[in-house]
């Protein structure tokens, strides 16, 4: 477990997150929550996690998002050695893309 999840809290975030009940809800949720540049470096690092689980490289994925190589690195990181986090959700939202 991370040193920032080894801290003390009180989980109102994740409930709130857990609580919501659709892309509409969770949009408006976060944008009062993050200022514009954390969503876009949240949706940016989203983008690259689904990229790299598509098999593509490094310049094309700075090609197509405009990340940096030290976001595409980290978030390459957190796919192999992370909390499990994207690899939790990126057969969920790829399957949810193949039935729309």
């Amino acid at each position: 477990m991370s040193k920032f999840l080894d801290k003390p809290s009180s989980g109102t975030l994740y409930k709130a997150i857990a609580a919501l009940q659709n892309e509409e809800e969770c949009r408006r949720f976060l944008e009062d929550l993050c200022t514009v540049s954390e969503l876009k470096a949240m949706e940016q690092r989203m983008d690259v996690a689904m990229l790299l689980d598509d098999g593509l490289i490094y310049s094309e994925i700075l090609e197509r998002t405009g990340a940096s190589s030290a976001t595409i690195s980290r978030v390459n990181r957190c796919l192999h050695y992370g909390a499990d986090g994207y690899r939790t959700i990126i057969p969920r939202l790829k399957e949810k893309d193949q039935k729309e």
